[in-house]
């Protein structure tokens, strides 16, 4: 009969070993107290029988404890029970006295079959305080194969196991991207999708935050990627609490997918005295613990400047993506589309973006200070009796928009609409483009679902249309 060991750390961790059951301490040596200091209990079978000990060196008083045995001579059926054997067989003491001597709160489920002493499926449960326990069999205990048991404890959750044959990354979220990440994991590409990981986004009462990533085993040699929004400076540190965690999860691989960064408009210093902070955001993501793979990879879309791809040191890879390519393809099922002119509303966004509308005419405009006022005023191009698309990466309180959709529409567009990669909307501003806000007299304002909040609240409400970013994310998840 093959005997079963099994170790285990009342505090959270389970192993199960052929040969022996030990359970190790996790605290140190020098505890005072019985509950910082778990008695081990061995049980291990020898030639004449079973013998069941427990040690308590944690208080010096109760440094000798007796130890109770039996042998299987005693055993009067092979149906007896621990306690049974305990009480009325050689043992100086009952083992449920034993372990409630030490404090033990152990509970193992197991089941044998074909064993001369098995009688089936048995439950030890020993403990303190009254604790009730209930009987195993011996057979069950002795008899118990590893593949069969079943060992657990609330400090060890049941663990989703993911399947890693799967070269597909399992994919975690920030709560905010939850919409998302499930059209992330909706895409298939080449005949596969992204896993979903879960992980529980909590606060203790002083608010910070308490986190637990369940899928923390499963993700072992697993591609990993982690979808976050710092749409708020309120969010970024549970979020970066867990960025630096995931990649020591022994994963193959880490990457970030941060769709809009927040402090790219904040990338230089015109006098001084201010703080750059798009540098302090970027050399915070370099550091970014390694993985076993490498350096953490960064997907970020539509960057505000492409000179910030140079704050990032050298232990992350960042990746820059664009949000142009879907209105490109959006525009090609418009009705007017060969009616279409690109307009950039400053010098600025013409440097950013031309390159991807070649072929298209373009109107340029630029801004020219007059007084306490910035006036919007064309640079080149003619938008006369044509569909104008106003570009940009970004917009916040609209007004360069606004400004950029009068003046073409004085000039004779006979349609305006706009694209921003990132809405960012403060304070709700996008409601100044809804009808009931006046309509500003755009066509169509296209967005991407780079921040959560905005999407979610413009989405199904004219003329606002949501380009989703799930496919071109799906696409560079792709291993």
């Amino acid at each position: 009969m093959s005997a079963m060991s099994m170790s285990a750390t009342l505090g959270g961790v389970v192993g199960v070993r052929r040969g022996r059951v030990r359970q190790h301490d996790a605290m140190s040596r020098g505890a005072r107290s019985i509950r910082a200091s778990r008695a081990p209990m061995v049980a291990r079978k020898g030639r004449a029988g079973v013998q069941i000990r427990a040690a308590i060196e944690s208080r010096p008083e109760r440094k000798k404890q007796a130890s109770g045995s039996f042998d299987l001579d005693d055993v009067a059926a092979p149906g007896s029970t621990f306690s049974e054997m305990a009480a009325t067989g050689k043992s100086a003491a009952p083992v449920s006295v034993i372990a409630q001597q030490a404090e033990l709160d152990v509970s193992a489920a197991f089941e044998e079959t074909g064993s001369p002493l098995s009688t089936g499926t048995g439950t030890a449960k020993m403990g303190l305080r009254g604790i009730k326990a209930n009987r195993t069999n011996i057979g069950a205990l002795l008899g118990c194969d590893r593949e069969q048991c079943d060992v657990s404890t609330a400090a060890l959750p049941r663990l989703q196991r993911l399947d890693k044959g799967n070269k597909y990354p399992v994919l975690f979220y920030a709560p905010e991207m939850e919409p998302l990440a499930q059209q992330i994991a909706g895409e298939d590409v080449c005949g596969s999708s992204v896993e979903l990981g879960s992980i529980d986004w909590r606060t203790f009462p002083d608010g910070f935050p308490n986190l637990f990533v369940n899928d923390a085993y499963g993700v072992r040699d697993r591609h990993v990627a982690f979808l976050a929004s710092f749409h708020s400076p309120e969010v970024i540190f549970e979020q970066l609490s867990v960025i630096y965690s995931l990649p020591k999860m022994f994963v193959a691989s880490f990457t970030l997918i941060l769709p809009f960064f927040p402090t790219g408009t904040s990338e230089r210093v015109e006098r001084e005295g201010e703080i750059a902070t798009a540098v302090t955001l970027a050399r915070i993501l370099s550091n970014i613990p390694p993985s076993r793979g490498g350096p953490c990879s960064t997907l970020i879309f539509d960057i505000h400047a492409l000179q910030e791809r140079f704050y990032f040191g050298d232990n992350i890879l960042p990746c820059f993506e664009s949000g142009i390519p879907l209105l490109l393809n959006r525009l090609t099922q418009c009705d007017d589309a060969d009616n279409i002119v690109i307009a950039y509303p400053d010098e600025g966004a013409w440097k950013r973006f031309h390159g991807f509308f070649k072929g298209m005419e373009e109107v340029v405009c630029t801004k020219v200070r007059q007084g306490d006022k910035r006036l919007v005023k064309l640079k080149e191009g003619e938008p006369a009796g044509r569909h104008v698309i106003i570009v940009d990466d970004l917009v916040q309180s609209g007004g360069t928009l606004i400004e950029c959709q009068k003046l073409l529409s004085r000039l004779g567009a006979v349609k305006v609409s706009a694209y921003v990669t990132h809405g960012v909307f403060p304070g709700n501003s996008w409601k100044k483009f809804c009808s009931g806000g006046g309509g500003q007299g755009f066509y169509k304002f296209f967005l991407t679902d780079s921040c959560p909040g905005t999407a979610e609240a413009v989405r199904g409400t004219e003329p606002f249309e949501i380009l989703s970013l799930a496919r071109p994310i799906a696409e560079a998840l792709h291993v």
